[in-house]
């Protein structure tokens, strides 16, 4: 390998080619060992072990994707939460951190408030 400006950047082009190459090979390989044998029991849906039963569409409610948002956005809160308690005690920090801190969980009551009130978060 060189020692120059642009070894650092050989290398990883080295080891870019050497990723493409491997995932080539892996997929190739693939192709050419596997069975094509299509058969009826094959291409029928399975899941769990149980025989399909009804049509392939199936209604889901958008309630499940409102309480999946809302888990998100509070997992997200308690990320955000925490550099902030870490910072708290520190000198200089004091009002303007508990400040930024309530408009912080303020929007997200409100948020939480709005969605309530929407009967949202009402399960059935």
């Amino acid at each position: 390998m060189s020692t120059g400006y642009l070894a650092s950047y050989s290398t990883l082009g080295l080891l870019l080619v050497l990723g493409v190459l491997v995932f080539v090979a892996a997929f190739t390989a693939s192709r050419l060992l596997r069975t094509t044998d299509p058969t009826e029991a094959k291409s029928t849906t399975y899941e769990c072990g149980l025989d399909p039963v009804g049509g392939d569409w199936a209604q889901m409610q958008i309630r499940y994707y409102v309480y999946a948002f809302l888990y998100a956005l509070f997992a997200v809160e308690s990320v955000f939460v925490f550099p902030w308690a870490v910072v708290f005690d520190r000198p200089g920090y004091g009002l303007t951190s508990v400040v930024e801190m309530g408009v912080f969980v303020a929007v997200l009551a409100l948020g939480l408030a709005y969605a309530w009130r929407k009967g949202v978060l009402t399960w059935a």
